[in-house]
């Protein structure tokens, strides 16, 4: 039998206060708050109202040890939000090439639908980021 999404539980006021938390310590760069409670249980791949992830929040606020840890538990490096960014556009966009790094390590893919990376870096002429992606993707033909 399907299941209707219709016959999900409503969730109250201070569950929904206390899952928005989670976007703020991704926010804050409160890792070991934010990891602890995933280790109790909270979703790593949790996602607000814009489709960002704790991943893409944390890379957005530049927040390396917190990225590091949410990949350590899985995180999906390739989820993107509404306007079609992942967490690795952000890090680009930021011009971070450690946070760039990481996520490539981890699987990120540079080339993926939407507003990726490398669009990116022909956007607002990331030459340098450019370079990052290319280590370790190879450049395009």
């Amino acid at each position: 039998m399907a299941h209707d999404p219709g016959d999900a539980p409503q969730l109250t006021d201070e569950q929904l206060e206390f899952l928005n938390s989670m976007f703020d310590l991704a926010r804050h760069g409160k890792t070991q708050a934010l990891l602890s409670l995933i280790d109790q249980g909270i979703p790593v791949n949790l996602s607000n109202s814009k489709s960002d992830t704790l991943l893409i929040l944390a890379t957005y606020n530049d927040h390396a040890e917190l990225i590091r840890g949410l990949l350590d538990r899985d995180a999906d490096v390739n989820r993107l939000n509404d306007r079609g960014q992942s967490a690795l556009t952000c890090a680009v966009f930021l011009q971070n090439a450690e946070t760039t790094r990481m996520l490539l390590e981890a699987g990120a893919d540079a080339r993926h639908e939407g507003q990726n990376a490398y669009a990116v870096t022909e956007m607002f002429g990331l030459d340098g980021m450019r370079a990052v992606l290319d280590e370790r993707t190879g450049p395009r033909d």
